[in-house]
């Protein structure tokens, strides 16, 4: 008999574990990617073996998975951003995603070529690999709920939606200058004309899909009674097409997801007025959701709400593959991990950059310290960084993996660090908040 039995009990174990200790472990310092990578650490070669060989070898592979996870997670996080675009509140993210991102860009290059002696391709590779926070990770710190206008949630949660894009042409720079041909061109005006591009096209791809996409539903459900139904089919066939229409145009595709989730919840938000989602729906009964599906006062909330679940669902799953196969990666690579030159980037990140770039970008804003402070330490670093670490791999192998232990010493110090200190330091702010 082979091991394949083990990994179906492990799994079903790890799934029934999470579903049953969720409560309990919201109450102690700790998170679910926090396990998951645990586990997965003792399924790699310096554990148990169960995976004995270096996933890294699988760049590819991983740059896929980690890339659908980050897909995922990007729409569903647009969707829980419904606030009106003329808001005010849309600033803070803004802030983070642009200025504060493109600070840490720099105090991290300027760190890693003072570190290592070497002004080059690798260490803005490095520094736009560790840049941009996690949406993946940062269950704790998201909004709760569609609506939710709590400024300190909705800051990094909308950070965490647009700057896994917005780090990508400062990644693709980076691998440039090591060697590789990315960008197509050269000079200045080449890579400012790329930038702008990618934005913009980005920008109208996943608004524009998003809002033909929730009207033809629309139409169809409510004249018609087609489309009713299969809405995690639904949302897996926006986001695909918003991503893929992005890449065929050199968009940036990332953003252009996230856009699309946020156009959708904003079509609902149109649609519905400012009364609550969860509100509208509270009295549908089971039996009903076809009727209600539609109804032309309640068919938008139905179909953003049923989406947005989907959506969360299939994030908790890529959420526990992807930590585990970082665990994996970690059990190969713990020996190099250990090494001070490695740990410093995380360090100085979390402990400089980061706070740094959030003072930068936050002044003048509407926020008092309190905020300021937390924002500027819950940085959170996981999937994203991994992605693009698989990212410069498969296309700069030789460059490229002296970084490794360096991007996993930032993943797994900032799985630790912020997600022990994520319940306390909310719980904290919150009790002085009243």
């Amino acid at each position: 008999m082979n091991d394949e039995w083990i990994w179906y009990l492990l799994i079903g174990a790890l799934l029934t574990f999470m579903a049953v200790a969720r409560g309990p472990i919201r109450r102690l310092p700790l998170t679910g990617a926090m396990i998951y990578l645990a586990v997965g650490i003792a399924m790699g070669p310096a554990g148990f073996g169960l995976v004995g060989v270096d996933l890294v070898d699988k760049d590819g592979l991983l740059t896929a998975v980690a890339e659908l996870g980050l897909v995922i997670s990007l729409f569903s996080i647009g969707m829980h951003l419904r606030v009106r675009l003329r808001n005010p509140l849309w600033i803070l993210p803004l802030r983070l995603g642009g200025p504060a991102m493109l600070v840490t860009i720099a105090l991290m290059f300027g760190f890693t070529a003072l570190l290592t002696g070497h002004a080059d391709g690798a260490a803005l590779f490095l520094a736009a690999t560790l840049a941009p926070t996690d949406p993946v990770l940062a269950n704790e710190l998201r909004v709760t709920q569609a609506g939710d206008d709590e400024p300190v949630r909705f800051a990094l949660s909308g950070e965490g939606g647009m700057n896994d894009g917005a780090t990508y042409p400062f990644a693709l720079l980076g691998l440039t200058l090591a060697g590789a041909d990315m960008l197509g061109g050269s000079g200045v005006a080449h890579f400012a004309g790329t930038v702008v591009w990618g934005l913009a096209s980005a920008l109208a791809i996943g608004w524009v899909f998003a809002i033909v996409f929730a009207r033809s539903i629309f139409v169809l459900r409510t004249r018609y009674g087609e489309a009713i139904g299969l809405d995690g089919f639904l949302a897996l066939g926006l986001m695909s097409a918003a991503y893929g229409a992005a890449l065929l145009v050199n968009a940036y595709a990332f953003i252009a997801v996230f856009v699309a989730g946020v156009a959708l919840r904003h079509e609902e938000l149109r649609a519905t007025g400012d009364k609550n989602p969860a509100d509208v729906l509270e009295d549908v009964q089971r039996g009903q959701r076809r009727e209600v599906a539609k109804d032309p006062e309640k068919a938008h909330a139905y179909l953003a709400e049923s989406m947005m679940g989907f959506t969360l669902e299939m994030e908790r799953i890529a959420e526990l593959s992807l930590m585990l196969i970082i665990g994996c990666v970690v059990s190969a690579h713990w020996r190099d991990m250990l090494a001070l030159h490695a740990a410093l980037p995380a360090i100085f990140l979390f402990f400089v950059a980061r706070p740094l770039s959030v003072v930068v970008a936050m002044f003048g804003a509407r926020v008092d310290s309190s905020q300021r402070h937390l924002i500027g330490w819950m940085g959170i670093r996981g999937v994203g960084a991994f992605y693009y670490l698989m990212f410069g791999l498969q296309h700069a192998r030789g460059a490229m993996t002296p970084l490794l232990p360096a991007v996993l010493d930032a993943i797994v110090l900032s799985v630790l660090l912020h997600g022990s200190s994520a319940n306390c330091l909310l719980r904290r702010y919150f009790d002085r908040r009243g």
